[in-house]
């Protein structure tokens, strides 16, 4: 195997890779949300600061903002937690009260999102899909390779 051979199977591994360790983070981010507003706790939490946050931009390329809130509250327990949550409603600012779902036991991952399970399945589901789509081209591809390099070594010196 030389080395351009080696590169048609590592680099789509690492998109492979890549793939699964995003489909992972979107199906656990997405039943612990899931958990927070099924099981979890509610308190009452205070917006301390939003802002944004901008990607992309480079060349000719489109440019993402995300708003962000950092938020603090109070547990059951009295334990005060604060924490960053992306993509939150635009209507919230410094000073508001907003109802926050928590876990007892991983206040941290705490979210501002009222409970809104079809719209929570329908994200994941289309994420799930992008990155299934992302790996199997990566396989394909991968595959691909392998039966082009396999004839060109049938037929080479």
């Amino acid at each position: 195997m030389g080395l351009v051979e080696a590169f048609f199977y590592i680099l789509p591994g690492v998109f492979v890779v890549v793939g699964v360790l995003g489909l992972v983070r979107t199906l656990r981010r997405s039943s612990e949300i899931s958990r927070t507003w099924r099981h979890g706790r509610t308190a009452e939490a205070r917006c301390l600061r939003s802002y944004t946050r901008t990607s992309g931009g480079g060349g000719d390329t489109s440019v993402t903002t995300t708003l962000h809130h950092v938020y603090e509250f109070t547990t059951a327990e009295g334990r005060v937690v604060r924490f960053d949550e992306a993509s939150g409603r635009s209507t919230v600012v410094e000073g508001d009260f907003v109802t926050v779902y928590y876990l007892p036991e991983h206040p941290e991952g705490a979210t501002s999102q009222p409970p809104a399970p079809g719209k929570l399945a329908v994200g994941t589901g289309c994420t799930v899909a992008f990155f299934g789509v992302f790996i199997a081209f990566a396989l394909v591809f991968m595959g691909v390779a392998h039966i082009m390099f396999s004839a060109v070594g049938e037929f080479g010196p």
